[in-house]
């Protein structure tokens, strides 16, 4: 056996994992032994908590936790907690909070907050049958999950449909239950999937002799029960507008940057290439206070381009338009979301977040993350339209490139001022160190 294969690793504490790691993966360094236990948390307690979150902890792996203020979300003022570790997003963001602050701020409304979840099925014999046993037993189907559902139903929430779908025009013998469920301020994966398995065990329990047909036996076979993160119904909507006159932008006129800014987001919509770069800007927003809010980032971007790509390619997922000598901006998004479970009582910084947003509940949640896609792609798309995205892009990512120039703080406060009137770029941050340092 190989010396860098191991049996048992996840028996070994903490320190002998690292050990283990650094001997036969990072040539026995000490210098990253000590990184790597450097970023434990002094806090024995708090350390375990983290440690818990996951399996095989090493470490932390630290994320900038940051604040955009001044959102105002249907008439309140929010400050926004955003983890993300790309230059220019949070100053973006608050540029496009202040912004629309002046402007009447932003308007959200949560239009549904249906989750679906599907027991996948392979049956070879007549669909008629398998219907007539589907719509016999269903309502003991229901019946099945009553225990799991006792506290989901006490909060609002639980089963609300469910119906046999026949999918055997795409794949021979492929058929579905599909289930809908309302979680309230759950996001629910863990209830979704607990109900779909018991009702995949009852409905497949045994064998059926229909009479009806022909003393047909039905014994479809479960392949597998689990929730879907395609959430087109649990859906909240963002806007803005304002009257013309005030967009005048970067020595355009408001009628010139809202036709610009119009024809970029139709470009959008028609373009993939272009759609999936300016939906990428939304997300900044959107997975920064998704991340802050102890929410699973990667089901929201699942669900939202699974979304964007619903009218059969890839497209937009903010619209714009000019009426009635008003700019209007919009935007769609699916978010299935908690604000209960989770991380959500777990992680210290988790629960900074929800009391700097007031303790929302999961459609305040959906309203507040997507205003935040929202203002980030305005701010994008304004850059573009007008000065370029890499002005001030650059001029945010200027700290970073004098980290990597490991420049000194005298080096950093000389170049701040420099830079207010130059070309950024790593060539010009590193021939500008060079002339410091000679």
């Amino acid at each position: 056996m190989s010396s860098k294969s191991i049996s048992g690793f996840s028996k070994k504490s903490k320190s002998e994992k690292i050990n283990w790691l650094v001997a036969q993966y990072l040539d026995s360094s000490p210098q990253a032994h000590d990184l790597l236990t450097t970023y434990w948390h002094p806090d024995a307690e708090l350390q375990q908590k983290h440690d818990e979150f996951i399996e095989n902890t090493l470490s932390n792996f630290y994320m900038p936790f940051a604040i955009a203020p001044n959102f105002q979300i249907n008439g309140d003022i929010y400050a926004l907690p955003m983890v993300i570790e790309e230059s220019s997003v949070v100053a973006a963001a608050s540029y496009a909070a202040k912004f629309w602050m002046k402007r009447g701020g932003f308007s959200v409304q949560v239009i549904s907050t249906t989750k679906s979840g599907q027991i996948h099925l392979t049956y070879s014999g007549q669909k008629e049958a398998l219907t007539a046993y589907f719509e016999r037993v269903r309502p003991a189907l229901i019946e099945s999950i009553e225990p799991l559902s006792k506290s989901m139903k006490k909060r609002g929430g639980g089963l609300l449909d469910l119906q046999l779908e026949s999918r055997t025009e795409d794949l021979k013998d492929y058929y579905l239950i599909d289930a809908t469920f309302e979680t309230k301020d759950a996001m629910g994966a863990n209830f979704i999937n607990s109900c779909l398995e018991q009702i995949a065990a009852h409905f497949s329990a045994n064998a059926i002799i229909a009479p009806e047909f022909e003393n047909t036996q039905i014994r479809p076979q479960v392949v597998m029960s689990i929730l879907s993160n395609h959430v087109p119904e649990c859906l909240v909507r963002a806007q803005v507008s304002c009257p013309l006159e005030d967009l005048s932008q970067e020595g355009l006129s408001g009628q010139e940057f809202a036709e610009k800014f119009v024809q970029a987001i139709r470009i959008a919509e028609t373009e993939t290439r272009r759609a999936v770069t300016h939906n990428k800007g939304i997300m900044n927003g959107v997975d920064a206070v998704v991340l802050a809010t102890g929410n699973d980032f990667r089901a929201v971007e699942a669900g939202v381009h699974a979304y964007a790509a619903q009218k059969g390619h890839y497209q937009s997922l903010s619209h714009a338009k000019i009426q009635d000598g008003q700019f209007i901006f919009w935007l769609e998004l699916p978010l299935a979301l908690g604000t209960v479970g989770g991380l959500t009582k777990l992680h210290p910084l988790v629960q900074v977040s929800m009391a700097l947003l007031g303790h929302p509940d999961a459609p305040q949640l959906m309203r507040i993350i997507a205003v935040a896609g929202l203002a980030q792609n305005f701010a994008a798309v304004r850059s573009l339209v007008t000065t370029g995205i890499q002005k001030g892009h650059m001029k945010m990512h200027l700290l970073n490139l004098l980290n990597q120039a490991e420049a000194t703080t005298t080096e950093k406060e000389k170049a701040a001022v420099h830079f207010r009137d130059h070309e950024i770029s790593n060539r010009t941050v590193a021939d500008y160190l060079d002339s410091l340092r000679n």
